[in-house]
């Protein structure tokens, strides 16, 4: 049975009243991150050479892209104001924190992939053994029980019973031990978020250097080099723009959370604040999928041949001269058996 003050929280202070433009950006996100991450897991499950440390954290990089693909209907439907009241505590309790744990476990894949790339380049005899796949997947494992050992205890502790009304926040469903650990699990949150980004920044920024002092050479291994300093640069900026500005308004946002700050203008403003960046954040469902483009070789292959016009293929010695002119022209292709072949279209 709904009350009068449907539209009012506990304290009189209502917030999100403002959420339905929102759900337009997510719809879009959802369709472009489904898309995007189902042609990713096509790509994997058929490539032959997924057996790389890099193919390993970028599959982890996926199964976290599809959790967050499964919790975004939900928060569509909680947000505009469509959802029945079993579903908003179903959205409170699962699969808002489905999009934490999609979101942390990006981030620590993220960190990896910058840190493996790194470790590519450098091609250090003694940090060899943390390149193979073994210690790729024993670190993937430690990831997911670090994240749902910080996240599941919010899906775990009983919540209150409230009466039904249109507007509610997840908030409000929070018991006091649910809103401790929510603070506790917002400094955790946060630390994790600070490592992987500095473990971000400073692989990517030795990788820079490295190809920035790699600059001499023939016409194309500096074009080659500027490509990857660009593809570089690119992934570095996407992931600040993504997650930096969450983090910046997560914890003045818990604060209101937990009555530490009461004033009503206050709480509205941060509620937006955090809506609009976690919205940044859920964004990087969108660029994951052209990061397996430029980082895995197996996945580019496999989506390159998917869109490659068919046509007669014709098999070519190794000549240097044959092989300049050929790539000139755009109808190289490079066969399993190491030979070289034109693609007519």
């Amino acid at each position: 049975m709904k009350t009068n003050s449907s539209s009012e929280s506990v304290d009189g202070c209502t917030v999100n009243d403002q959420m339905v433009p929102f759900t337009v950006l997510y719809g879009f996100i959802f369709l472009t991150g489904l898309i995007g991450s189902l042609l990713a897991l096509w790509a994997f499950v058929r490539s032959r050479n997924a057996k790389k440390c890099m193919n390993v954290y970028l599959i982890n990089l996926l199964i976290s892209d599809f959790l967050l693909t499964l919790a975004l209907p939900f928060k569509i439907a909680v947000d505009l104001e469509v959802a029945p009241w079993r579903l908003k505590i179903f959205h409170c309790q699962v699969s808002a924190v489905l999009i934490y744990i999609s979101m942390y476990a990006s981030i620590i894949f993220l960190a990896f992939v910058s840190a493996d790339r790194y470790l590519q380049i450098t091609q250090s005899s003694r940090l060899y053994r943390i390149q193979e796949v073994g210690f790729a997947r024993m670190m993937s494992a430690v990831v997911w029980t670090l994240v749902l050992f910080v996240m599941v205890p919010n899906m775990a502790i009983p919540i209150k019973d409230i009466p039904e009304k249109e507007l509610v926040t997840c908030a409000e469903f929070k018991q006091k031990l649910g809103l401790h650990w929510h603070m506790l699990t917002n400094f955790l949150c946060m630390a994790i978020f600070l490592n992987a980004s500095a473990a971000v920044l400073v692989s990517n920024g030795f990788v820079l250097k490295r190809l920035w002092g790699s600059r001499g050479g023939s016409e194309q291994e500096r074009a080659s080099s500027r490509q990857a300093t660009r593809n570089i640069a690119v992934v570095t900026l996407a992931y600040m723009v993504c997650f930096v500005p969450y983090h910046g308004v997560r914890t003045p946002y818990v604060l209101t959370q937990n009555q530490i700050i009461t004033s009503c203008p206050v709480k509205r403003h941060l509620f937006l604040a955090k809506e609009s960046t976690i919205l940044l954040a859920v964004m990087h469902l969108c660029f994951d999928p052209i990061l397996y483009f430029y980082l895995s070789h197996s996945f580019r292959q496999r989506v390159t041949e998917a869109f490659k016009p068919r046509g007669n293929t014709y098999t070519l010695a190794q000549g240097p001269m044959q092989a300049e002119q050929l790539l000139a022209e755009g109808g190289i292709q490079v066969q399993d058996s190491g030979e070289l072949a034109v693609q007519n279209s």
